[in-house]
């Protein structure tokens, strides 16, 4: 992991091209001096008009190895010089435009066998792609070549050979559209063993010393809880593994939270751990994943009965709340892995602000530093393993990784288990005080629509779990900024980027999916119809503009700019779910709640869709096969006809939340505006009422129900007797 600087600092004081932008990622680079243009049609006439080819570089601004890169070669003015004499240079960032990254990294992926960022793609002057990578060295070595000699090389093959290269290009890039190509959708659902298929694989790669899937680099991953969780409520697996799923993802998630994954002392998870121990993570924090792993906890803990998962999601809903929250209540994007060691420091280097040397821990602590060292394995030299650490950045430094119980650090000690408790948090919060004096790591503070609906479906969902108000208020507060600021009301879309302003992009297929996501999450709980009512709005705009109305699914974007070469369909759960795993759930949620069979039948079209892919590769979309059982039961609804926050009404809501089964929707008929927006869809839901003026629960299948109960224990009994995902 060598030295690098995330605002790189170079000796061009001019600003160039990138210096109007809002992107934080590119920003980082309008100091550089190379020429670069944002990705437009600026940049792309002027390619034609001289005839050059493009130089596309992709990343995001808290990208490690985009930092190095830049230090090495963009901030380098005899590099800069080769890039501005013989290529049109475009900076993107990644996170703006998912659409043009999945283009180019497709390419990569093909013509080298694998991917990453920085992404460094040559194109010709029509945006064809001919040469791609990830990071360049400056010079060669360690047998890669370097960006220099890499940079000459092409600018001679272009000039002797420009019409072979565009032959070419033109023939990869029609490769290209046929892998993106829609096949027939198959007229026949994956088959339901399917999901054994996916369970027995995830089984067979579960590491049981210390949690997680395959070995080192150890991702969380989260939509593989989603499958866990789901494998645990179903009734007609084996009782023996049903215990198995619940305890690999109750495992592997306290394994993370001990971890060196888990920052002990501000909360939240890093982005992945380099070891097979969670220890050693990659310093970096992304939104995405705080949101599906604090979800992922909340299951967790309804499964095994293991409050510590509620209290990791609070430690993330904290972190979040703190460090990746906007004034105006939107969520930030992510925080580096790289900062400066000191304030006087030259360049920065990952993980600086996370680690701590013993001599600090003891002058911090005083007497309770030996109590603390014990708990979170602190040695006098350090604790990060060579193989972990092969450059030498966190040599005699300690990544905080929870080594011992509060009852063996008791017996130690020989003091009472809850003085350890009382101890380990007060010394957290002295390092957490000393911490922030330190130089903090950049911070990417755009707001993306697609990340903030995965963040309000944490907060939304764990005020329904722990009943806490600020999560409810964080939730609406969030939502309410995105429809204010990044809907275009006279339009009815979604736009996809915020800083300083809405950036002129227009949402993208993942935007409409995990945005409805939350505000689904969001109306189950404060049941406050206006939230549903926008969900619905939205699920019809995204039909509109991403809908394959000839082959099912949904493309990642809308087909409208010219400029991006391929419109695929993306069914790939990986650290973020894919539009189409989130929205087959939408639509079964819309359908149960709004009695829209369309909507039934287009999850159903998704899934058939992906139909080879799930027999094929069931573990590369966990979050897809778990609708496919939900997609074949009749839907079912728990319709609460009571008033808003009268307490009987409240306590058959909890009784719901408690006791709650997969794929359940639970309505709130409140005999007022909302119960009306309800029976304008379903005119089902004017029938229901309170039974003898007190709060009633109606158990349905298929808006058909079953006798009503005022008996909160009653409504135990029938959710408990209910069949459960057939």
């Amino acid at each position: 992991m060598p030295s690098s600087s995330a605002h790189p600092d170079n000796a061009n004081p001019s600003p160039n091209r990138l210096s109007g932008e809002k992107s934080p990622y590119l920003l980082q680079h309008a100091h550089n001096p190379v020429d670069w243009f944002p990705w437009g049609p600026a940049a792309f006439e002027k390619a034609r008009r001289e005839n050059k080819p493009i130089f596309l570089s992709i990343g995001y601004s808290t990208c490690h190895w985009c930092h190095v890169m830049a230090h090495e070669s963009f901030e380098n003015p005899e590099t800069a010089a080769v890039m501005n004499q013989h290529f049109i240079n475009v900076k993107l960032d990644r996170e703006e435009r998912p659409d043009i990254d999945h283009v180019y990294m497709t390419f990569v992926q093909a013509t080298t066998g694998s991917g990453g960022w920085p992404l460094n793609v040559w194109l010709t002057p029509d945006l064809e792609p001919f040469v791609g990578g990830t990071y360049f060295p400056p010079a060669d070595q360690h047998g890669r070549p370097g960006f220099k000699r890499i940079l000459e090389k092409l600018a001679d093959v272009w000039s002797s050979n420009e019409e072979d290269i565009r032959d070419s290009a033109s023939e990869i890039t029609g490769e290209l559209r046929a892998i993106a190509s829609s096949p027939d959708a198959d007229t026949e659902l994956p088959p339901i063993q399917t999901l054994d298929t996916a369970f027995q694989e995830l089984s067979t790669t579960y590491d049981p010393t210390f949690g997680g899937f395959g070995h080192a680099p150890k991702f969380p991953r989260p939509v593989t809880f989603d499958l866990l969780h789901h494998h645990a409520n179903r009734r007609d697996a084996s009782p023996e593994s049903r215990e198995a799923a619940i305890n690999m993802a109750s495992d592997t998630l306290l394994k993370m939270a001990a971890g060196g994954i888990h920052d002990h002392i501000g909360g939240g998870f890093h982005r992945y751990s380099v070891d097979r121990f969670w220890h050693i993570p990659h310093y970096e924090k992304m939104l995405y994943d705080q949101a599906q792993i604090a979800c992922a906890c909340l299951d967790s803990a309804r499964l095994s009965g293991n409050r510590t998962h509620h209290q990791t999601t609070r430690d993330i809903l904290a972190y979040v709340t703190r460090d990746l929250t906007a004034p105006n209540g939107g969520f930030y994007s992510a925080e580096d892995a790289d900062s400066q060691p000191d304030a006087n420091a030259s360049h920065k280097t990952e993980g600086a602000f996370y680690v701590w040397k013993e001599p600090e821990i003891d002058e911090l602590l005083g007497n309770a530093s030996p109590v603390f060292k014990f708990a979170f394995g602190v040695e006098p030299n350090g604790n990060a393993p060579a193989e972990s650490d092969p450059h030498g950045e966190l040599a005699g430094t300690n990544t905080l990784i929870r080594r011992h119980t509060n009852d063996e650090i008791a017996e130690q000690f020989g003091i009472p288990t809850e003085q350890v408790a009382s101890q380990l948090e007060a010394a957290g919060q002295s390092l957490l005080r000393a911490r922030t004096k330190r130089p903090r790591p950049h911070l990417d503070d755009k707001i993306l629509t697609a990340w903030n609906g995965l963040m309000i479906s944490a907060f939304a969902r764990a005020h329904q779990q722990l009943g806490d108000p600020a999560f409810l208020s964080a939730a609406t507060t969030a939502a309410s900024f995105i429809r204010n600021n990044l809907f275009d009301p006279q339009r009815g879309v979604l736009l996809r980027s915020y800083r300083q302003g809405p950036a002129a992009i227009d949402g993208f297929a993942a935007d409409y999916a995990f945005l409805i996501q939350g505000l689904l999450d969001l109306y189950q709980a404060d049941f406050d119809t206006t939230w549903l009512a926008w969900a619905d709005q939205l699920q019809t705009t995204q039909d509109q503009l991403f809908l394959d109305p000839e082959h099912g699914g949904y493309f990642t974007t809308s087909g409208e700019d010219p400029h991006v070469l391929l419109r695929s369909k993306d069914g790939y759960d990986g650290a973020e779910p894919s539009a189409n795993s989130v929205s087959a759930h939408n639509l079964l949620r819309l359908a149960a709640i709004l009695k829209n069979n369309a909507r039934h039948q287009q999850s159903e079209g998704i899934l058939k869709t992906f139909s080879d892919q799930l027999e094929q590769t069931p573990t590369s979309s966990p979050l897809m096969l778990t609708a496919l059982a939900a997609v074949q039961a009749p839907p079912a609804q728990i319709i609460i006809a009571g008033t808003p926050a009268a307490a009987d009404t409240n306590a058959l809501i909890e009784t719901c939340r408690n006791h709650a089964r997969p794929h359940q929707v639970v309505v709130l008929a409140d005999g007022a505006d909302g119960q009306a927006f309800l029976a304008s869809h379903a005119g089902f839901y004017r029938t229901l009422a309170p039974v003898d003026g007190r709060a009633t629960a109606y158990l349905c299948e298929n808006f058909v129900c079953q006798l009503p109960t005022t008996d909160p224990q009653k409504l135990k009994a029938m959710l408990t007797a209910a069949p459960v995902n057939r």
